[in-house]
């Protein structure tokens, strides 16, 4: 299945195959600054199955940290998604993907949360172990 995005004005467009890695949460005082809301919904897809379709001469590039890579349109400013180079994924954020049907299956950086949420999710204190974090789970 390919599922289809854009930017908030159309210029980029971007298409993601197949089904992502992961869904979910991330709750880091990153995310929710570039998002402009209190949680980041994500989805994180392996490199070769997102690419630009349309208007890649208008996306521009921030990197804050040297594990975040945030692509957005130059042209009006929309968010696209995030390369994650240490662990070899990108984050579609799942609002940019219109049709994809969002499953999140968990929290992550839920220490750093300004909105709690009881959704039954495991909640993880940052990251899983196998992507550098403590793996720990931490109470709803």
């Amino acid at each position: 299945m390919t599922h289809q995005g854009e930017c908030f004005c159309g210029a980029v467009r971007i298409e993601a195959e197949g089904e992502p890695e992961a869904m979910g949460y991330c709750h880091c005082a990153s995310c929710r600054s570039w998002s402009g809301g209190p949680v980041n919904a994500f989805s994180l897809w392996k490199p070769e199955a997102v690419r630009v379709t349309q208007g890649a001469e208008h996306v521009a590039t921030f990197a804050k940290t040297p594990l975040s890579e945030r692509q957005y349109c130059a042209k009006c400013g929309g968010h696209l998604m995030t390369n994650h180079p240490p662990l070899g994924l990108v984050d579609v954020f799942a609002a940019t993907l219109p049709d994809l049907a969002f499953a999140p299956a968990v929290h992550v950086n839920y220490a750093e949360t300004v909105l709690p949420m009881r959704d039954g999710l495991p909640k993880l204190r940052d990251f899983p172990a196998e992507f550098g974090g403590s793996g720990e789970v931490v109470p709803e």
